[in-house]
């Protein structure tokens, strides 16, 4: 058993007969780190720390592996944030200058405050400036400045594909509370969903890292009392009403209290001329002063002059990583040569993997270790300020950063090597994903108890967040498969995905998953899955892209292959999403005709859970087109199939359905004129939801009791009703809906 490293760090002191202070100065550890080590407040100090308290020791192999245990046992490894929060990343402690640009940021923050109109201040600056460091450090200070929240997205606007806008508004509408089935599938909606939210809340929005303006202009409030930061290498000089702050390199004297602060003012104050000279061969760039500081501090028998001699000898190797007159790539190259040769192959190989981040795992396929030792490799490079760590356990390269690496794959690796690596990471992406997203479907549920792989799921929840986290790696690794001619894997993962995207059912990009799968299937020469698969890219277009005119065009293809095939489980689903579609065009004769085939279908092949969906589909298609009677007909036909013991439909799926048919047959009654059994069955159905938390359905039927309660004169029911709607609405973040609550219950006599 692996003793805790404070209670060994103090029985190996100990035993060599060094005091805490001894150790220190052997060591170059801080009194007060071993303190906390030993007292163990600091549980699990990093390999490079271990070495050097190992070193001053005069540990043997034995007593070095020993320790290194201790010290990686006590470490955390968190999972990081849920998808979608939108946290600021850490600030750093030694943030250094920028005092005229932070007393601005202060001015426009209380301009904030009046009210008048939403704020926006555009950094721009070169690469490696400082824009993110200033706007996270601003956001810090700003705090109390906004109660409402402070939200951080990185726009990715140097990747060949920045994030578009809808995505944005997005993860942004899931940070402020809105449930993902509620953010509409239109960007232009979405945009205003966003700006109602953000009128009545005082919020700090920093969007980092913007490739231009038509990225930006979407997320921009038009007015409240909340302030927007945007960050990018460009002026965005087409925004109107927009505060310009332009960043430029820091003085020469900010340039050496920052050196001063990385390696500590002795250090310093014993080569001021040395200081000077670093500062000026790294032109006083923030980002090369980081990593020269760095250099120094992990290596405490340099002086300053020694680095400065180094990088004064230092060639650039890469034309566009050059800032004025110095090339950052020779910074990048003077940290890289210091790196451990496990800590080198992970720097040059996550080179390959162009989602925005990573996590520990993935660099263990790339690298070919273990866990516990990526973990270290990374953890070596956030050291060097070769990679950044926004949240535990997740990583990411500076832009600059992971071009410099590409340069050192290419000139270092085989070019055989390196397609190996990528290859390994792919399959690996697609074989967790498959896995993940098989959770979710009825007939496969957790993982097989054989497999093994360096993430494990011990639920759905699991399953699905790392599928979120990891959605932008995955969906490359697909599309590389598909490029390769891998057919079969890639219908399998698009197949896997069925169950899943309904639970994230505004990604982006379910229309490219399935139609690759869809590609790949007809490439086989499969029709049957690639008619699942085109009703799939169907779903996809009128669900999350709200697109039912293309969503039409799908489901007639899956109708022509399911037809000729005899595959009638696909024709059903095709008919069923070609109504739906049919609705919101409002071709409702077309929806019911639709409707009424797919639950004819479903039924004949004994496929009950979709047949009950489809009663309740039909039922509404008939409700729209004013058919009360018929509409009723249907959903009491429902409500039957879901109260017969024998019915043979799955539990979940009834217990979803069951509050939702109680209510339609309510508002069918109250279109009847039967307003009292309606507010009967609404007030029953009200009870249900909450239970099964169907906050959304509930807030509907609550708002349709309300108005038939002050139909039947009980106008205090119906006020009480309303009130319980708006506050529904807005614990799911359906602003407007909740305010049009709030009027209505004000209305009522």
């Amino acid at each position: 058993m692996v003793s805790s490293f404070g209670l060994l760090l103090r029985r190996l002191r100990q035993a060599a007969k060094l005091t805490i202070e001894e150790l220190s100065h052997a060591s170059g550890v801080s009194v007060r780190a071993i303190s906390d080590m030993e007292r163990g407040t600091s549980r699990g100090p990093q390999q490079r720390t271990v070495e050097a308290l190992a070193g001053a020791l005069r540990l043997d192999d034995e007593q070095r592996v020993t320790l290194s245990e201790a010290a990686r046992a006590g470490r955390p490894r968190p999972m990081g944030p849920p998808p979608g929060a939108c946290e600021l990343p850490r600030g750093v402690g030694d943030f250094t200058g920028r005092a005229e640009e932070l007393r601005l940021l202060r001015h426009l923050a209380e301009q904030a405050g009046t009210g008048e109109a939403a704020v926006v201040a555009a950094v721009s600056g070169t690469a490696g400036v400082g824009k993110t460091a200033l706007a996270v450090h601003a956001a810090g200070q700003l705090a109390e400045s906004f109660p409402d929240g402070r939200y951080y997205v990185d726009l990715r606007g140097m990747d060949s594909v920045p994030l578009n806008p809808a995505a944005v508004l997005s993860r942004l509408l899931k940070a402020l509370g809105v449930p993902e089935q509620r953010i509409p599938g239109d960007e232009e909606e979405r945009a205003g969903h966003y700006r109602a939210l953000l009128r009545d809340r005082r919020c700090l929005i920093v969007l980092d890292n913007a490739a231009h303006e038509a990225q930006v202009r979407p997320l921009l409030p038009a007015d409240g009392s909340g302030m927007t930061i945007v960050t990018s290498r460009k002026v965005l000089a087409g925004l109107e009403g927009v505060h310009q702050v332009p960043l430029a390199n820091l003085s020469a004297e900010e340039s050496v209290r920052l050196l001063g602060a990385i390696v500590g003012a002795q250090r310093a104050a014993a080569d001021p001329g040395g200081v000077d000279q670093v500062a000026k061969l790294c032109g006083n760039l923030p980002l090369a002063l980081r990593i020269a500081g760095n250099r120094l501090l992990t290596r405490p028998g340099w002086t300053v002059g020694q680095l400065a001699a180094r990088l004064s000898d230092e060639e650039r190797r890469v034309e566009s990583l050059s800032a004025g007159d110095l090339s950052v790539a020779a910074a990048f190259a003077l940290s890289y040569r210091q790196l451990s040769l496990p800590a080198r192959v992970s720097f040059r190989r996550l080179a390959l993997v162009t989602a925005p981040d990573f996590g520990v795992p993935l660099a263990a396929i790339l690298a070919e270790t273990g866990l516990d030792e990526a973990e270290d490799a990374l953890e070596e490079l956030v050291d060097l300020s070769l990679l950044q760590s926004p949240y535990a356990g997740r990583y990411h390269f500076h832009n600059l950063v992971r071009l410099f690496a590409r340069a050192r794959l290419a000139e270092e690796e085989p070019i055989a090597l390196q397609r190996q690596a990528r290859r390994r990471m792919d399959d690996w992406l697609l074989e967790v994903a498959t896995v993940a997203g098989r959770w979710f479907e009825p007939d496969y549920g957790a993982s097989p108890p054989e497999w093994r792989s360096l993430v494990t799921f011990g639920s759905q929840q699991e399953a699905g967040d790392w599928l979120r986290v990891e959605g932008t790696a995955w969906l490359e690794a697909l599309h590389s498969a598909a490029r390769r001619g891998e057919h079969a894997t890639v219908v399998e993962v698009a197949d896997s995905m069925y169950w899943f995207s309904d639970r994230w059912m505004h990604a982006p990009h379910w229309h490219e998953v399935f139609t690759l799968g869809a590609e790949a299937a007809a490439a086989l020469g499969d029709p049957v899955r690639q008619a699942r698969l085109l009703n799939q890219v169907a779903w996809a277009h009128l669900v999350p892209r709200d697109d039912p005119e293309t969503a039409l065009s799908y489901t007639a293809q899956a109708i022509d292959l399911a037809a000729r095939n005899a595959a009638t489980a696909q024709l059903a689903s095709a008919h069923h999403i070609a109504g739906g579609a049919l609705r919101r065009l409002g071709r409702l004769d077309e929806a019911i005709a639709a409707e009424t085939r797919a639950a004819e279908i479903f039924k004949a092949n004994g496929d009950v859970d979709t047949y009950s969906q489809c009663l309740g589909a039909l039922g509404t298609c008939l409700r729209d087109a004013g058919h009360y009677g018929r509409a009723l007909e249907r959903y009491l036909q429902l409500w039957a199939l879901l109260d017969d013991d024998r019915s043979g439909i799955r539990p979940d799926v009834a217990a979803f359905t069951r509050p939702i048919a109680l209510a339609r047959i309510g508002e069918c009654l109250g279109l009847l004129g039967d307003r009292s059994e309606a507010i009967t069955k609404l007030t029953e159905a009200i009870g249900l939801m909450e239970q099964a938390r169907l906050p959304v359905q509930q807030a509907r039927s609550l708002e349709t009791l309300a108005g038939l309660l002050a139909e039947e004169d009980r106008t205090d029911e119906s006020r009480d009703a309303y009130a319980r709607a708006a506050e529904v609405y807005q614990t799911i973040g359906h602003a407007e809906a909740s305010a049009r609550c709030r009027d209505l219950a004000a209305a009522v006599p």
